[in-house]
């Protein structure tokens, strides 16, 4: 786990990033659970997830509202928040996906693995919002695509601590898994709800292991290689440049002090 939290998750704050997944994971699965009203067809997220993308802005601003509330979160860790997530949107800009290609992720799990899994989880979710209006990908995906970046980041900052050159190499492994589930996740907001043909297909009223089974065939048929492409990237980009964007990452937590030792002198 990351040694500096730039945004410390104190309860308030865990409370709603919970909230949030719980959320989204829920949005993500309800299909499989629950049978829709009407048809997975007329269930569509696309008259959903305006609420839900209503509901999780104010939840991810109720995180840095708590923690700037407890005291865990300064001008400092804000002013850096914005520009790293500013860059992690202009790199979607610069390469939006393409061939599974996102850049944007490398520089997430960095954030998140420098200064906390709470910096991470808030970056990555900026980073697809700020990048979906400058590329104009502002969608029912969008709400999902923001809480699976966040979760990217928040599981960066989670990693154990390694020396040296074994950090690079455990967060390339890492950035190269999530890298391929970011695609398999993001699959299931549209899946349910559309025909792809016989085998691959959501089956309305099975089982969940029958569309669980179904979604494999779909993701090997249609998806996997994308999100290998995706999952290599990250993880060549984080060796290739990982070990000096820490150190560079680093020294600004050093200079920017986020948790000073305070000690009081009579």
């Amino acid at each position: 786990m990351s040694d500096i939290h730039a945004i410390r998750v104190h309860a308030s704050a865990g409370f709603a990033l919970v909230l949030a997944s719980v959320v989204t994971l829920g949005a993500f699965g309800w299909p499989f659970i629950f049978e829709p009203a009407g048809g997975v067809e007329a269930s569509s997220h696309g008259s959903d997830a305006p609420w839900l993308f209503a509901l999780i802005l104010p939840l991810l601003a109720a995180i840095v509202l708590a923690e700037l509330n407890a005291g865990g979160i300064d001008a400092k860790a804000i002013a850096l928040l914005g520009m790293l997530s500013a860059m992690g949107g202009a790199l979607r800009a610069l390469s939006p996906g393409v061939a599974g290609l996102e850049p944007s992720f490398a520089l997430i799990m960095l954030g998140g693995r420098v200064f906390g899994r709470g910096f991470g989880f808030v970056q990555g979710a900026l980073s697809l919002f700020i990048g979906a209006l400058i590329t104009g990908g502002v969608g029912p995906w969008l709400p999902f695509q923001m809480m699976a970046a966040g979760w990217v980041g928040f599981l960066a900052g989670c990693l154990p601590v390694k020396p040296g050159r074994r950090e690079v190499l455990l967060m390339a492994a890492l950035g190269f898994f999530l890298g391929v589930l970011y695609g398999a996740l993001m699959n299931l907001w549209f899946w349910p709800f559309g025909q792809y043909g016989k085998g691959i297909s959501f089956v309305e009223g099975a089982s969940v292991a029958t569309n669980a089974t179904n979604y494999v065939r779909y993701y090997v048929t249609t998806s996997v290689v994308w999100d290998l492409a995706r999952g290599i990237f990250t993880f060549l980009l984080l060796l290739l440049v990982g070990a000096p964007l820490l150190r560079a990452f680093r020294r600004v937590a050093r200079l920017a002090n986020f948790e000073p030792d305070v000690r009081f002198v009579r």
